[in-house]
């Protein structure tokens, strides 16, 4: 059974909280995506992932969706007209509130669904804080950072699409067509592509730099946008959701017999 949280009494919600419950959350952001993409494209597709992957789950499995966090740490797109930043402190702080009323309702597992890269940073710390105060399960499902579908996107975009390029314009004309600007999609060209393929420093390199998005194109996004299209983000979609369904359902099964709270551990 899945439920949204914010519609059900209080009553009803009591009855159906408790330890083997699954709370998810999708994570987005509202900051500039260049011309051609709308300023809500992470939550949209952080919203979208969240959807395709409950629709793929068991009806006799326990969830409730809680409402999503549409803003997030977005300091490195500051400077584009349209951003709304939290920092990473409060969004850790929003986090460590929000866990602890999962915890006061007897919730103990909870997967986020992230699609902003900005949140990356902030949630490992928040994350164990919550599985160290309350014992809970916390997964980080940032979907950026799951195997990427390599039958989809070419290895080039898949080094230097970063933001808003084909994998994210796909999906937004897969998930809200009518939000893109079709005729302004391009080839926004980063400047981590004039680094030799053996350089270990890059933007997302084995050592990486801390960039602001102007660093890597002066339109703040960086990809291959013209090469999307509706049908290569169904397929992401697909790809990514159900990938999403499979960490659900293993975070519901999984046991939490050994997942002491603070006050236990001494």
């Amino acid at each position: 059974m899945i439920d949204d949280w914010q519609h059900l009494t209080s009553p009803e919600l009591a009855e159906r909280t408790g330890p083997d419950v699954l709370a998810v959350m999708a994570l987005g952001a509202i900051e500039q995506h260049g011309p051609h993409l709308p300023l809500s494209t992470d939550l949209d597709i952080a919203m979208g992932l969240q959807a395709a992957a409950l629709a793929r789950l068991d009806t006799d499995l326990k969830v409730l969706v809680l409402p999503p966090m549409a803003l997030g740490a977005s300091q490195e797109h500051a400077g584009f007209a349209g951003t709304l930043s939290l920092t990473s402190e409060q969004m850790s702080a929003q986090l460590r509130a929000l866990g602890a009323s999962l915890a006061a309702a007897g919730m103990r597992r909870l997967v986020l669904i992230n699609a902003h890269g900005g949140n990356i940073g902030w949630l490992g710390p928040a994350a164990l804080d919550l599985r160290v105060r309350y014992g809970m399960l916390v997964v980080k499902a940032n979907y950026m950072l799951l195997r990427p579908p390599a039958h989809v996107l070419a290895a080039e975009e898949l080094r230097h699409g970063l933001h808003g390029g084909q994998a994210e314009t796909a999906m937004m004309l897969h998930l809200h067509p009518e939000r893109v600007r079709s005729g302004r999609l391009d080839h926004f060209r980063s400047c981590a592509e004039e680094l030799p393929d053996t350089a270990l420093l890059g933007p997302e390199g084995e050592a990486a730099w801390a960039w602001r998005a102007e660093d890597l194109n002066p339109q703040g996004v960086v990809g291959d946008a013209r090469g999307a299209s509706a049908e290569m983000g169904r397929d992401l979609v697909d790809y990514y959701a159900d990938r999403l369904a499979r960490i659900m359902r293993e975070a519901a099964g999984m046991n939490l017999d050994g997942f002491a709270a603070e006050s236990t551990i001494f």
